[in-house]
């Protein structure tokens, strides 16, 4: 059982660090929105960036490239948020595995 939400959390972690990423640097070289992988990658990450939104503003330079700081701080807590579960989820299935070896082993 550890091992599944071992692997579930950090294919979600990557899966959303791999949007927000992508996301990232094509705000940084101001991509093209109207193109139909772009405007993906900003609808799918923006759901992940939701909570984030605002906390930062956006830096602009020459009127085209975009430093957005509200994605690198939500890449940032999304790794702490998945590495606080992985440690909890350590904590809690080790004893559990201990346990069934133990009888196993009676």
């Amino acid at each position: 059982m550890k091992y599944l939400l071992d692997r579930l959390l950090y294919i979600f972690l990557t899966v959303a660090e791999a949007l927000l990423l992508l996301r990232f640097i094509l705000k940084l070289f101001a991509a093209n929105s109207s193109v139909g992988f772009v405007q993906w990658v900003y609808d799918t990450s923006g759901v992940l960036l939701d909570p984030f939104r605002g906390i930062f503003p956006d830096h602009v330079f020459k009127s085209t490239f975009v430093l957005d700081l509200s994605t690198l701080f939500a890449m940032i807590i999304y790794a702490v948020i998945v590495m606080v579960l992985l440690y909890i989820v350590d904590l809690v299935a080790t004893p559990i595995d201990r346990a069934v070896v133990h009888k196993k082993r009676s």
